[in-house]
């Protein structure tokens, strides 16, 4: 039973880190929308 419990712990611990080090579709908005403005703001100038 203790080594059933081990291996769903390391598991939920490798899972959890590499889920928070992903990068989200928000941050990839966000970026694409900073170079259009960058774009748009060059071509103005």
């Amino acid at each position: 039973m203790k080594k059933i419990a081990k291996v769903f712990l390391v598991l939920f611990t490798i899972s959890t880190v590499f889920t928070s080090c992903r990068e989200t579709t928000g941050d990839k908005v966000e970026d694409a929308v900073e170079d259009v403005a960058d774009d748009v703001e060059d071509a103005v100038d």
